[in-house]
């Protein structure tokens, strides 16, 4: 039976290279069968973001995320980080409550933080 697995990112993109090495193990982690969804809390929204690829780590960016994309990964998002930032379309993004993040994560057979 799959196992369900969260890749948590709550580090920013903009001060560490955590966030980005998160992207790539995420993406490796989703060639196997077990479903993958991905939490972005706080500032790691910037992942996802149209300015995405402005960030330190924005060539590594450029080979791994558009493939999230094509593979339509659940993104899921901290609604409750009212920061403006302008979303790039091609993810598969979802806007959750903390409490709601919270049940995904306790759900999950594997969570990674990062």
């Amino acid at each position: 039976m799959p196992k369900n697995i969260v890749v948590l990112i709550r580090e920013d993109p903009q001060k560490s290279h955590r966030a980005s090495e998160a992207i790539r193990i995420a993406l490796g982690l989703s060639t196997g069968p077990n479903p993958l969804k991905i939490i972005l809390i706080g500032h790691a929204k910037y992942l996802v973001t149209e300015e995405a690829y402005d960030l330190p780590d924005g060539e590594m960016l450029e080979k791994y995320l558009p493939v999230i994309q094509n593979l339509n990964i659940p993104v899921l998002l901290d609604r409750e980080f009212q920061e403006k930032m302008s979303y790039d379309s091609e993810f598969s993004l979802q806007k959750l409550s903390n409490v709601e993040m919270a049940g995904i994560v306790a759900d999950a057979d594997r969570v990674l933080v990062f």
